[in-house]
């Protein structure tokens, strides 16, 4: 299933790569590097995946890695890192809970 819309026009509106990737391509790494080394850490030997059921308690790791920005973590990691990796997981979480149709695409409720 894709999460893109289907009309041409949502499509455009939607500047993933010109409003999102451009404007942070450190710090998405940054997040990536924090997913990579969270596997690795939570699912030893597997392949990379979000075991959302491991740790559901965003807003509070937010606050917490929030109190330390600027710092690195004990795992070498930047904990504005692992706030922003936490902010997007509380944010698809809401997105896809909104959701009355789980096929929609829209990000929103009319």
């Amino acid at each position: 299933m894709s999460h893109v819309p289907s009309d041409a026009a949502e499509r455009k509106n939607l500047p993933i790569c010109r409003g999102v990737i451009d404007y942070f391509p450190l710090a998405l790494l940054a997040v990536a590097e924090v997913s990579r080394v969270g596997n690795d850490q939570h699912n030893p030997g597997e392949p990379l995946h979000w075991a959302r059921s491991k740790s559901t308690d965003h807003a509070d790791c937010i606050l917490r890695h929030l109190i330390d920005r600027g710092k690195l973590d004990s795992d070498s990691l930047r904990h504005s890192a692992k706030l922003a990796w936490r902010a997007l997981a509380l944010l698809q979480e809401e997105l896809e809970n909104d959701r009355s149709d789980p096929g929609s695409t829209k990000l929103t409720e009319a």
